[in-house]
């Protein structure tokens, strides 16, 4: 996964148009909000890049420093 996908859910970029009140249509790319934070995972502290609904729902746990 590259930079813009959360590792936990796999949320990555969506694609669209920008629709103007004429109709013009240019191309549109939404970026989920991914931050790099210490995670703990099976008890030992890592660094994964997890979206923000992940880290409110509670689907990761943050370690300890």
């Amino acid at each position: 996964m590259n930079a813009s996908h959360c590792e936990i859910c796999g949320k990555g970029p969506r694609f669209g148009y920008l629709v103007s009140h004429a109709h013009n249509l240019s191309k549109h790319k939404q970026y989920p909000n991914v931050h790099r934070i210490r995670v703990s995972v099976k008890g030992a502290p890592r660094f994964m890049r997890v979206c923000t609904r992940c880290l409110r729902s509670g689907k990761v746990v943050k370690a300890v420093s």
